[in-house]
């Protein structure tokens, strides 16, 4: 799993998107209303909602906002069209391996934007299942190193069950085994580590590369998705 960064990639984005996105809230509102759709709406018994919740007050989302995305996904609240997670798979420039995790009311609406974003952008559509087994569902984790020494904090989340650890920027990324996320996340704030996000994501099984024109394609790409309202996260093979 070494060399796959997810939050890294994120954070590359951030720079590039967050001055013009306006829609930030509706997506963590959405990744919000789904998690408490499947688990219920208290952060201490579903701990999808709570890393859901987490990542939206890092975005500053104000807690009324986050509480009516909790009720929509509870049913207190009827607004609108249910919302659901479909996983698009495609290829990108350059035959980057893509799978795009959208939260939709609609679909029949997000399953065409996201199909002509890929073709406009030089890409492709795939089948079900024609990316996806290229991909790992782990957990990630993304621990501020702060002032500590990378070397101790890779080794204090070996202890704390990491499966996996790399050190990226100012960022250790640690991987777990999926039913070990909540425990490793746990035993990390216990010991005093600073937690950014915490996250079940895709990581792939084998990387590829790109030439420079391909690059600087595939993050025109990756802009057009991010600006799409009903994408939540972009996964991919470099």
């Amino acid at each position: 799993m070494s060399g796959h960064s997810h939050w890294a990639g994120i954070k590359q984005r951030k720079g590039v998107n967050d001055a013009k996105r306006a829609n930030v809230f509706t997506k963590y509102g959405r990744l919000i209303t789904i998690a408490a759709k499947e688990g219920g709406g208290k952060p201490e018994m579903n701990f999808k909602l709570q890393m859901a919740i987490d990542r939206a007050r890092l975005e500053n989302m104000p807690k009324d906002t986050i509480e009516r995305a909790i009720k929509k996904g509870t049913g207190e609240l009827k607004d609108g069209a249910e919302i659901e997670e479909l996983i698009y798979e495609g290829y990108g420039p350059g035959n980057v391996a893509m799978l795009i995790k959208t939260a939709t009311d609609n679909r029949n609406r997000t399953g065409s934007e996201v199909r002509s974003i890929l073709t406009k952008a030089g890409g492709k559509p795939a089948a079900e299942g024609g990316v996806k087994f290229m991909f790992k569902l782990v957990g990630n984790i993304a621990v501020s190193v702060g002032d500590k020494d990378p070397y101790e904090v890779e080794m204090a989340a070996i202890e704390a069950g990491a499966e996996d650890t790399l050190y990226e920027g100012d960022i250790v990324i640690v991987y777990t085994k999926i039913e070990d996320l909540q425990k490793v996340k746990e035993n990390l704030d216990k010991a005093g580590l600073i937690v950014e996000g915490a996250d079940l994501v895709y990581a792939p099984t084998q990387k590829t590369q790109l030439d420079a024109d391909s690059k600087i394609d595939y993050e025109k790409l990756l802009e057009k998705l991010d600006e799409n309202d009903d994408v939540q996260e972009i996964y991919d093979n470099l």
